[in-house]
């Protein structure tokens, strides 16, 4: 089909066949599909520091995918990132697998996916309460990208129980201020590899409770989960580069989290622990000694009026054996829902004490966000 007419396409669904407005437009054919769809976040962001004061704007994230099936059981999802476009680097892959659900006990991907670990993290972007993510679902600090390999997902029959396990190859950034993962499909060279394994179970004693932030029906439920991994260097990619930091030889993590919704508030809440070893000892940054034991907490909350309007706040803080004395942000803010999720504004004010375990390394942050979701 011409490019020029391949956007007529959800525009003939509306005619042809049914079409799903919740999470992009679908054509089908019995058994077979084609569903496309867009994400767009538009950031201003304003920094306010002792050296000064600075601005930006900019596409936060400007994603597109096609999902679809020619097959019975079998479906496959490719989504690519072009709001990071820099250098060489016009697009990166996000969300692209192929995924067998010809079973009820379990779904089988197999490809590019979340890993399962951080509930923050695994909360899609669109359905956060706050613009940015605390430290605990942070990609900067120790939580895992979308990563290559095999992808297990599975619940009980009345699903108050769920869970899911990844076996698969990950990039860590040797950095001594941060524990960034990467993924191999984006080949960063500058980055370690290694191998990963790690899971969770998630326990929903008043029905399931899925990865979203918000109160938005109103009917009480709760979760509480635990989630776990480990990453080994295979020695593949040393970078051995004392400027950026030590390379990462190993990487333990576990992590607690749950959630509560009812009666328009909700409230989250999670604890990540990771014990990270270096190839090169060094003593800087989260390291001393070419050890450390990072630690992540947060909470957040918010109250929703008519499904419009909810006013948030969270607190969150993050220590490490290399730091002076413990990173606290504190923010509030308030989301304007348009048309749902899908429309939406949203403004966080965030005040930041003791920035990378500095002492009086200060900094607070404004963030003002339109989403728009197809």
């Amino acid at each position: 089909m011409p490019a020029s007419r391949f956007w007529l396409l959800p525009a003939f669904s509306f005619v042809a066949t049914p079409f799903a407005l919740a999470d992009g437009y679908k054509i089908s054919d019995g058994d077979k599909f084609i569903k496309l769809g867009a994400r767009i976040q538009l950031q201003y962001k304003r920094d306010d520091s002792a050296a000064g004061t600075t601005d930006d704007i900019f596409f936060r994230r400007l994603r597109a995918r096609i999902e679809g099936s020619a097959h019975p059981n079998w479906v496959g999802k490719m989504e690519w990132e072009m709001g990071k476009a820099k250098g060489n680097n016009e697009v990166s892959v996000k969300e692209s697998w192929m995924q067998y659900s010809g079973s009820k006990q379990f779904k089988l991907r197999i490809g590019n996916s979340s890993f399962p670990f951080s509930r923050e993290f695994l909360t899609p972007f669109a359905k956060q309460q706050m613009v940015e993510r605390t430290f605990v679902g942070d990609l900067n600090y120790g939580t895992p990208d979308k990563n290559t390999g095999l992808h297990l997902y599975g619940s009980s029959a009345d699903k108050h129980i769920s869970w899911r396990a990844s076996t698969v190859i990950a990039l860590v950034q040797p950095n001594d201020k941060k524990l960034r993962f990467g993924t191999p499909v984006n080949k960063p060279s500058n980055y370690n590899e290694g191998f990963m394994i790690g899971g969770r179970v998630d326990y929903h004693p008043y029905g399931y409770l899925p990865f979203s932030q918000g109160d938005f029906s109103g009917k009480f439920k709760a979760t509480i989960g635990i989630g776990a991994y480990s990453w080994r260097n295979d020695g593949d990619q040393l970078v051995n580069d004392a400027t950026v930091g030590a390379d990462v030889d190993s990487v333990n993590a576990i992590e607690i989290s749950g959630g509560y919704r009812g009666g328009n508030i909700s409230v989250d809440w999670q604890f990540n622990r990771f014990d990270v070893e270096t190839v090169q000892n060094i003593s800087s940054g989260l390291y001393l000694n070419g050890k450390t034991t990072l630690r992540n907490a947060a909470i957040e909350g918010g109250y929703m009026f008519d499904k419009r309007y909810e006013l948030v706040a969270a607190f969150q803080q993050q220590d490490a054996d290399g730091y002076a004395t413990p990173w606290q942000r504190r923010s509030i803010g308030i989301n304007w829902f348009i048309n749902h999720i899908d429309t939406k504004v949203a403004l966080s004010w965030r005040q930041g004490k003791h920035l990378d375990g500095i002492v009086n390394n200060d900094k607070d942050e404004l963030f003002l966000q339109a989403q728009f979701r197809i």
